[in-house]
C-alpha cells in the first residue's frame, strides 16, 4: 500500500476505513507530501486512530462517517486536492476481538454487530423480527449464502436468538453436515 501511493502528488488521501490507522500511520510516515482524511464508523476505531496519528499535527483530519459517505465528507471539511483514496474493507480485529462488539462466535456474548453503535437495529433486532424470506435475502445478497432459505427457516424456529453462539450453532445445523466439511465454521 505503502508503494503504491508513493507516485501520487501531494495532496489529500483519503483512507475511507480508516480502522485504528495503520496504513494511514505507514503512508504518513513514508510520504511527507500527503495529508490524510480518515473516514469510519466505528467509535472505538476512531479513538484509536485519532491517538495513533496524533504526532502528524494537521496533516489528518479523522471524521466519523460510512465510507459511502466520502464525497459528502470531502466537500464539508473542505478537503481540497485529493489525490488518492484507500478503502480496506471488511471487520476490523479488535471488532472480533471484543465479544461485547457482538461480532465473533468465538466468544458468548449478545447479538449486536453494529459497527456504529449509535445505529438503532442490532443483529439481534433483525434476527429476531425479519421475515423468514427477508432474511433468506439477506443471507444471499449479502453473504452469499446457498443454504440461505434453510438458514433463515432455523432462526425462526428457534426465536428468540439471543447470542452469538447461539446464532452460530443454529446457522450450522441448518447446512447439510457435507456441506459443512468445507471451508470452516459455517457461521463465518
Amino acid at each position: 500500500v505503502v508503494e503504491l501511493f508513493g507516485p501520487v502528488p501531494a495532496g489529500v488521501l483519503v483512507d475511507a476505513t480508516v480502522g485504528g490507522g495503520g496504513h494511514a500511520e505507514a503512508l504518513l510516515s513514508a510520504h511527507d507530501h500527503l495529508s490524510l482524511l480518515g473516514l469510519d464508523r466505528d467509535e472505538d476505531a476512531l479513538a484509536a486512530s485519532s491517538e495513533r496519528l496524533a504526532g502528524f499535527g494537521d496533516r489528518v483530519r479523522i471524521v466519523r462517517a460510512r465510507f459511502d459517505e466520502l464525497g459528502v465528507v470531502v466537500r464539508s471539511t473542505g478537503a481540497e486536492g485529493v489525490v488518492g483514496v484507500l478503502f480496506d474493507l471488511g471487520v476490523s480485529s479488535p471488532q472480533l476481538d471484543e465479544a461485547e462488539r457482538g461480532f465473533s462466535y468465538r466468544h458468548d456474548a449478545p447479538l449486536d454487530m453494529r459497527m456504529d453503535r449509535r445505529q438503532e437495529r442490532s443483529a439481534h433486532d433483525v434476527v429476531n423480527t425479519t421475515s423468514p424470506q427477508e432474511l433468506a435475502r439477506i443471507l444471499q445478497r449479502y453473504g452469499d449464502e446457498r443454504f440461505s432459505r434453510r438458514i433463515a427457516d432455523a432462526i425462526v424456529r428457534h426465536r428468540p436468538v439471543d447470542t452469538t453462539t447461539e446464532l452460530a450453532e443454529i446457522v450450522r445445523d441448518a447446512i447439510p453436515a457435507a456441506a459443512r466439511r468445507t471451508g470452516g465454521h459455517p457461521a463465518k
